[in-house]
């Protein structure tokens, strides 16, 4: 048996080694025994559909059902290594185990695209049910729990790197709460509209359309309902050798584009984690090294690691796109290529986990997100200087609060000097007590930070578990066990 280190792969030796309960759950639909399984599904399916029909008897189907129960991935390689050929290795398995009736039903009609792209289709679909999605929720809940806690704490909003105007820490979460739920619905979406097929060598149901008693069209929409796949509405779709790419493609920019906000939250962790900034750290085991030299170090090593593992898979889409061209009917330049989506959904899923751990281990430095805040106490209320005196007729208003903003370098207090404006002073004398509070205090010119943050919670929370019971009612219990 080959051994750990001796694969090159870092998805293999790396990351999913690294961590056996969670290989676990992914072996089941992304391994390459899985392929395998989830195409027998299809052979099996497909005996089922025509002894519904009177095509076969259906003690037929069922020894092809037993047939396809008993097969192993190791025995179908071993045959693909003789034939060169790897759906025809998974027929001749399977004749190898039923008698001279049963074998003429096995993959009759259908040609190799047609199990392989729907056994994809399926299983994909069942990662994201079973694995992805649920763990992308933990983590939606985990971001929204924080970002409930904080909804009230004032926070120096950033913009091109400086700082701009107060917000919430909760408002700052709460923005990743609302992009990661749309991500988390068009997984969904997508996810279920990948789709299946049972046309034949060209998609004409050439040989179905004369050798079958029915229409093939309805073995067809038999097999897709049996497999939980969604059927084609006559005109839908125009199958040719293998299953329109564009649902696949779907999927995977969904899932590249969930990376992306993962990669983009990693970010602004990383950088609120900034000696200079200090806002936020993770707790780390004691025994836990930051550097190989310098004892003192604490680094954001799995926020690094999510956005290092952005940048190596999110190319892939690229892959994915070129895998839409195929010529004519069907060639085979995606036989390779296509193969790696496994490791988009299943690195993204990685990220995902790693991701709702690092944040559940985060701890706020309440002090120091008052202190930056407090740093730009006297420039902040630029803006909403410059808002009040044009709302009471300053024309300049704009400019007139700019030149104040940089007096003394940038240190000038905006405020005080506007108060020692002549001009200005009767204006701001007006403004109501409150309203005066919130031009001193920056703690309170968070605007409608809080109420938005909070906002954005109750609605993803209600949409995605709305949206998740909806598409797959047979895991309605694990979505209410996380989002409940």
């Amino acid at each position: 048996m080959t051994n750990l280190y001796d694969l090159f792969s870092p998805t293999d030796f790396r990351y999913l080694a690294g961590d056996a309960a969670f290989q676990q759950r992914l072996m089941p639909y992304l391994s390459e025994a899985a392929s395998i399984r989830y195409q027998l599904k299809v052979e099996k399916a497909l005996v089922d559909a025509y002894a519904n029909n009177g095509i076969c008897s259906r003690a037929i189907a069922a020894e092809v059902g037993q047939a396809c129960n008993s097969i192993v991935a190791e025995e179908v390689y071993q045959e693909e290594q003789r034939i060169k050929h790897n759906i025809r290795a998974l027929v001749n398995c399977i004749k190898k185990r039923v008698g001279a009736e049963a074998q003429r039903f096995v993959h009759l009609g259908i040609t190799s695209a047609d199990v392989l792209d729907t056994a994809n289709s399926m299983r994909y679909r069942d990662f994201c049910k079973d694995v992805l999605v649920p763990d992308l929720l933990k983590l939606e809940r985990g971001l929204g729990e924080m970002a409930q806690r904080y909804a009230d704490l004032p926070q120096i909003g950033r913009t091109h790197g400086k700082h701009a105007e107060p917000i919430t820490l909760g408002f700052w979460v709460a923005s990743f709460v609302s992009r990661l739920g749309k991500r988390i619905e068009k997984i969904v979406e997508s996810a279920c509209q990948l789709r299946g097929k049972m046309s034949g060598a060209v998609g004409c149901y050439n040989a179905m359309s004369i050798a079958l008693p029915v229409d093939p069209r309805q073995i067809e929409d038999e097999v897709l309902r049996s497999l939980a796949l969604p059927t084609h509405e006559t005109g839908e779709i125009v199958n040719t050798q293998i299953v329109e790419s564009e649902s696949l493609v779907d999927l995977a920019y969904a899932a590249t584009s969930a990376f992306s906000v993962l990669a983009n939250l990693s970010d602004d962790i990383r950088h609120l984690h900034r000696t200079e900034i200090g806002e936020l750290q993770e707790r780390y085991a004691e025994e836990h090294v930051g550097s190989s030299t310098m004892p003192h170090k604490r680094n954001p090593r799995n926020f690094e690691n999510i956005k290092s593992l952005w940048k190596a898979f999110v190319p892939r889409i690229l892959t994915c796109l070129m895998d839409q061209v195929s010529e004519h009917q069907r060639d085979l330049t995606n036989s390779a290529s296509s193969r790696y989506i496994t490791e988009l959904l299943g690195m993204l899923d990685y990220a995902v986990e790693r991701m709702r751990s690092a944040v559940a281990n985060l701890e706020v430095d309440e002090r120091k997100v008052r202190q930056n805040l407090a740093m730009s106490k006297g420039q902040t209320v630029a803006e909403p200087l410059y808002i009040i005196l044009a709302m009471h007729g300053v024309h300049d208003a704009y400019d007139r609060a700019r030149l104040l903003s940089r007096g003394n370098n940038g240190q000038q207090n905006v405020l005080e000097a506007a108060l020692t404006d002549p001009e200005l002073r009767p204006i701001l004398n007006k403004i109501p007590p409150d309203k005066q509070r919130a031009l001193a205090d920056p703690e309170k010119y968070t605007g409608l930070g809080e109420e938005i943050a909070r906002a954005a919670l109750d609605y993803w929370g209600v949409r995605l578990l709305a949206l998740c019971r909806q598409k797959w009612p047979d895991n309605a219990k694990a979505f209410d066990s996380i989002l409940s």
